[in-house]
């Protein structure tokens, strides 16, 4: 009985230590960082619009199909960055610090082998799909839109690197931003079957700001990703040029803001409601230029983002309170 239970007991780190090789490998805390645009859906909608018929059963559908569709996104770039050799440049050619974890990519220390981690990336992209097709099927009265943008993202977000590889013919930025600002869009899409430039604008902050980590991610792997045949921005500009383009995505980043304000569509207040996040962004953008070190300035665009969140919840749940 005892020698039973030592095995029970050995058993469960084993399998707690084998389900956070799979944790590592979708890079489980960016995955979190994805949802919290259903929290910005959820205060943008407010407890009128979760009421509505339909509306909770269609978010609900939604975020389950997430899970399975980011998993799917960042397993398999971890599976073509294993087979081109990009990821063993990029990481294991380069310093294990806590900016750059090498822990981070489990194909690279050899926890997980490459057909497993493209065996388990099939099966969350088919998981993500059956539940997304559940949340079309059952949302109250989506709009075509809604649903052409949900079966876009479907099929998009895992093109980057894998599949169509479209990061590798320089519509990486381009696909990061749509997949991004669509986690957001197409979600509020389903459960009201309108876009207001409300949460237009919500929606593309949401996706600069990933795709502004992800820039200065790029300008990191610059060497191993041209070794490797990815043509970001990076890779096909000069340093001069990459920092122009960087600069140009936080100057688009910001008009995102001032525009609807500018133009009357959204009250001033928004603007004001987001100044805390434009300082931060400011920031990551002025010590990149000062020291030229893009890791810091990653690490910053991910506070820049969270910080965006507090900003565009707050705003909202006060424009809900007034």
């Amino acid at each position: 009985m005892s020698t039973s239970s030592e095995g029970i007991a050995q058993a469960r780190p084993g399998l707690l230590e084998h389900l956070g090789r799979y944790a590592r490998l979708i890079k489980f805390k960016f995955v979190l960082d994805f949802y919290l645009s259903l929290v910005i859906v959820a205060t943008l909608l407010g407890p009128a619009g979760l009421a509505a018929p339909g509306a909770l059963t269609a978010l609900g559908l939604f975020a389950v199909g997430m899970l399975g569709v980011l998993s799917a996104v960042m397993t398999l770039d971890d599976v073509t960055g294993a087979k081109d050799g990009s990821d063993s440049a990029n990481y294991a050619g380069s310093e294990n610090t806590a900016l750059r974890p090498l822990k981070r990519k489990p194909l690279l220390t050899g926890e997980l082998s490459v057909r497993q981690a493209q065996v388990y990336g099939y099966a969350c992209l088919a998981w993500g799909a059956l539940w997304w097709a559940a949340a079309v099927l059952l949302a109250p009265d989506p709009a075509l839109w809604a649903v052409v943008v949900t079966a876009l993202l479907l099929t998009l977000s895992v093109q980057y690197s894998w599949g169509l590889k479209l990061s590798y013919y320089g519509l990486g930025e381009a696909v990061l931003l749509f997949s991004a600002s669509a986690f957001l869009i197409a979600p509020y899409g389903l459960a009201t079957g309108e876009l207001p430039v409300l949460v237009l604008a919500q929606g593309l902050l949401f996706g600069f700001g990933q795709l502004l980590i992800a820039g200065y991610s790029n300008t990191n792997d610059r060497e191993g990703d041209a070794a490797a045949g990815r043509r970001t921005v990076a890779v096909l500009t000069s340093a001069r040029g990459n920092a122009a383009f960087l600069g140009a995505l936080t100057a688009a980043n910001l008009l995102v803001v001032l525009v609807p304000v500018a133009a009357g569509a959204v009250t001033p207040w928004f603007a004001a409601a987001l100044l805390p996040f434009a300082a931060v962004r400011l920031h990551q953008y002025a010590g990149f230029l000062r020291t030229g070190d893009p890791l810091p300035a990653r690490s910053l665009g991910i506070k820049a983002f969270r910080t965006l969140v507090v900003c565009l919840v707050a705003f909202n749940l006060i424009r809900l309170a007034l």
